[in-house]
């Protein structure tokens, strides 16, 4: 009875009806035929490959080779830092960013003192136009303070506005760039990136975020038509314990974030939330401590060891191998938060391209993973028979990773069409 309990909410979870059954003959042929067409795929591929596909009404595994052998994952790493976002923070936690103050506030609405922005690594923190434009949602400038005039009815401002990044390291990068600012980061991180941190499409970066972002509320102040002294300065400092919060904005909440950031592949809040698993769960808002959080994640919820570190998957000295990523998909197929913002084939994020037309095109879920000889998909697929397949194809040392990938394609349709 458990386990028909799971079976099902499985296939609830993934959308799926009850499956249709199948002679014991047809089956073997059937497996027979999906292992010929995945060996034949992989030979095609050339490169150093490896797969594993687990039907996982049945338990079966349909498709094993080279599983255990640790491959370069690259944006399949989101997997992990995703997961471990969504179980450690729990899908309807938000990050909060705050101004807080430590000065008086008069009866006429006059505000003497100093205005402290506070960062907690949100990703969305920016414009409203900017994030309408790229995400459709998210912490807006505007809305801090308006919340702020909402919440004190401040009409005045005397002082300085202070930004605060003290909840993240100052590195800008990941390890795959010596930690330095990289434009394959999609972003600058800090924990109070404005605007991903960047300018002109990403192609520069701001140096000084914290003051960058401060200058942000000076002007989002004046906009709101409050009243702000020529004197007010914007800088960078570290909020002293004695201010008192003002008015805070808060994040999508950590389920849109995981979407935001698996669909599309977004490098930038892959490693921002790694940071801020490390900021909260580990020993600081830093790269390394993420993954270590990521890590223990790992072994203590699914009983897997892949190699990190980063959270974007950018770097090469990622590791993981097909069986650890199958399980685990398998353990989480029956989280519609996870499976949710995964990119759906032929339709959304990086495979909303992919498999139009044919019969992986909405029955097909997955991770993308790209570097220059790197192709990797993963995912779910609902097969014709009503199963769900839960599968991991990981492509090393490809001369052209686009190939690989038209490859991979051709293996989720052969899941897709699968009919055991």
């Amino acid at each position: 009875m458990r386990a028909f309990l799971v079976a099902l909410a499985t296939t609830a979870a993934l959308g799926i009806g009850a499956p249709a059954g199948a002679s014991a003959q047809s089956a073997r042929m059937a497996q027979r035929a999906l292992r010929s067409t995945l060996v034949k795929r992989l030979v095609q591929a050339r490169g150093r490959s490896g797969g594993y596909v687990l039907d996982l009404n049945t338990g079966q595994v349909l498709f094993s080779s080279a599983p255990d052998v640790p491959r370069i994952p690259a944006s399949v790493q989101k997997l992990y830092t995703t997961t471990t976002a969504l179980l450690r923070f729990g899908p309807s936690a938000t990050l909060t960013t705050s101004l807080l103050g430590q000065g008086t506030l008069d009866s006429l609405g006059d505000w003497n003192g100093t205005l402290y922005l506070r960062g907690a690594g949100d990703p969305t923190f920016g414009s409203a136009s900017f994030d309408q434009s790229n995400y459709g949602a998210g912490a807006t400038v505007q809305s801090l303070v308006g919340n702020l005039v909402a919440q004190t009815g401040v009409t005045t401002v005397h002082g300085a506005v202070v930004g605060d990044e003290s909840y993240f390291d100052s590195l800008r990068g990941t390890p795959a760039s010596g930690f330095s600012y990289s434009f394959w980061v999609e972003g600058s991180l800090s924990a109070l990136a404005f605007n991903r941190g960047v300018l002109d499409g990403g192609h520069s970066y701001i140096p000084q975020p914290a003051v960058y972002a401060a200058r942000q509320v000076v002007s989002a102040l004046r906009a709101a038509h409050i009243t702000v002294a020529k004197t007010v300065s914007a800088g960078a400092g570290t909020t002293p314990t004695t201010a008192q919060v003002l008015a805070s904005v808060q994040s999508p909440t950590i389920a849109q974030l995981i979407w935001l950031t698996n669909a599309p592949s977004d490098n930038f809040f892959a490693e921002m939330l790694l940071k801020g698993l490390g900021a909260r769960f580990g020993a600081g808002g830093t790269t390394a401590a993420g993954a270590a959080v990521v890590r223990s994640e790992m072994a203590s919820q699914f009983g897997i060891a892949p190699r990190f570190n980063d959270g974007s998957g950018l770097s090469r000295s990622d590791a993981t191998t097909p069986r650890q990523v199958v399980a685990l998909l398998a353990k989480l197929a029956g989280n519609p938060y996870f499976v949710r913002s995964l990119a759906v084939a032929g339709e959304t994020g990086t495979l909303q391209h992919e498999m139009r037309g044919t019969a992986a095109q909405a029955r097909c879920r997955g991770k993308t993973g790209t570097l220059s000889d790197v192709a990797s998909l993963t995912g779910y697929c609902r097969a014709r028979d009503g199963h769900t397949l839960a599968f991991a194809f990981l492509m090393n040392s490809l001369r052209n990773p686009n190939f690989g990938h038209a490859v991979e394609a051709n293996m989720a349709v052969a899941l897709a069409k699968y009919n055991g």
